[in-house]
């Protein structure tokens, strides 16, 4: 598996994104040097619904919404589940979530970056991304690998 990762030593923020559990969310972000993010009721796929108290989060504004792809990393330091509505057969497992941001992106990596990685079986980090933030497009919560976290690590 080949993925690019930089040179130097990661900084003191890259740093602290580095846990167990690593998830991305790609949602709207109405401030993007926030040091608190709340997000209500997003979708979770891909094993979003596992996200924890405690875990770290890589946090992409949704270009859908105007946003420019990653912008932080931080902490969860809040979910709550959100019921299931009554009498809907198929539905998509939601939580709303607080993050305490532990840094901010350095380089842009989103949809203009991935785009080009489209082989679904290449195993590649960024081919990850793409595919659980792109091929669908709507906004979510996401578990992903430990190659993805190293890989998204990479930009700050």
């Amino acid at each position: 598996m080949e993925f690019i990762v930089p040179d130097e030593q990661p900084s003191r923020e890259a740093a602290a994104c580095q846990d167990s559990m690593m998830f991305v969310i790609k949602a709207e972000v109405s401030d993007p040097r926030a040091k608190t993010f709340t997000f209500s009721a997003q979708k979770t796929m891909y094993g979003g619904k596992l996200i924890a108290t405690g875990d770290t989060i890589f946090i992409f504004a949704s270009e859908n919404e105007g946003g420019q792809g990653l912008i932080a990393c931080g902490v969860v330091t809040s979910v709550q589940a959100i019921p299931k509505k009554a009498g809907v057969a198929r539905q998509t497992p939601r939580v709303s979530i607080t993050v305490r941001r532990t840094a901010l992106a350095k380089r842009r990596l989103g949809r203009s970056e991935l785009k080009r990685f489209s082989d679904w079986n290449d195993g590649r980090p960024e081919t990850e991304l793409n595919f659980k933030f792109y091929r669908q497009a709507t906004n979510k919560i996401a578990g992903i690998s430990d190659e993805a976290a190293a890989f998204i690590r990479g930009f700050f």
